[in-house]
């Protein structure tokens, strides 16, 4: 592993948290104001939540017919329900080396925003996973619904180890959402497999996920524009490997190309299958960058 855990008070404290609650209240509002009844879904899975009352009339069936009610009125009335749709949300973070060496701010702002879509999960009342990307995908959390389960979510990301290859391909592959319910899956990572190749390659397995997929690349300027020139010594932080090369100001350049061309890539491949993504900079302030994504549109944030 290229690190240790990172202590909590450095990703997240009582204001970060304040924070959430309010934006979870926002979002509940606004889904009230933007829909009635159940979600757009074609899933199964869902579960009735109670409205209001209404006064029985004939050829009803009298089982909906609210007794206690009737004890204290005497009169007829049935429960009326809401049907909403029950969210599986799988969170997988990249914990491989590249996350967290050389630039450790994009392992903080991964599992940052991993800690905030869990926590607007179980706000929701919808079942909430975490899981690990390396070698190949491990399960951090089981299943967990309830916003009282945020402290579980925190201390699982907190003791994440990274470092080590990635295996996109691999990973992909053994990942297996369940097809019992409507699935809200987000995908925290740089991207950056065995070669170019693999990132793209990926899409295609995860095209294939029951349910909505989002893609989030974290990166820090400094991948794009190394400030590299002259002889230098490099090291690969996922294989260790060490090389020598001479850089001058057009090999930078060429690199740069290269690198913008990989990110075209990978965002061309995402929207010819229908997978939203997003990249955002490890050092750009969280807070706006997670509105910007929720305002993307998502069955989490019920837009």
């Amino acid at each position: 592993m290229t690190d240790s855990p990172l202590a909590r008070e450095d990703l997240f404290d009582a204001a970060f948290l304040d924070r959430l609650r309010s934006l979870a209240v926002r979002l509940r509002k606004r889904r009230s104001l933007m829909r009635k009844g159940s979600q757009s879904t074609p899933a199964t899975g869902y579960t009735r939540e109670f409205k209001d009352y209404r006064q029985y009339t004939p050829r009803e069936d009298y089982r909906a017919i609210d007794w206690r009610l009737y004890a204290r009125l005497d009169k007829l009335f049935v429960r009326l329900y809401e049907e909403t749709q029950e969210l599986n949300l799988h969170i997988l973070v990249d914990t491989s080396g590249s996350m967290a060496e050389p630039h450790g701010d994009k392992r903080k702002q991964a599992l940052r925003f991993a800690v905030a879509l869990a926590y607007l999960g179980l706000a929701g009342h919808q079942r909430v996973s975490l899981y690990s990307l390396g070698g190949t995908i491990h399960q951090e959390l089981p299943p967990l619904r309830g916003q009282g389960n945020i402290e579980k979510v925190i201390q699982s990301a907190t003791q994440l180890k990274f470092g080590g290859l990635t295996d996109l391909e691999r990973s992909f592959a053994d990942f297996h959402p369940t097809r019992q319910r409507y699935g809200v899956i987000f995908v925290i990572s740089d991207f950056f497999g065995k070669d170019v190749s693999t990132a793209t390659e990926s899409i295609k397995r995860a095209a294939s996920w029951p349910g909505e997929v989002h893609f989030l690349q974290i990166l820090h300027p400094e991948e794009r524009t190394p400030s590299l020139e002259g002889e230098v010594e490099l090291a690969e932080v996922e294989t260790g490997e060490r090389r020598r090369f001479w850089l001058t100001h057009r090999d930078v350049q060429r690199y740069t190309d290269a690198f913008d061309a990989f990110c075209d890539e990978l965002s061309r491949g995402c929207a010819s299958h229908r997978i939203d993504f997003m990249q955002c900079g490890a050092e750009e302030p969280f807070e706006q960058r997670f509105l910007d994504l929720l305002n993307r549109g998502s069955a989490l944030a019920g837009a």
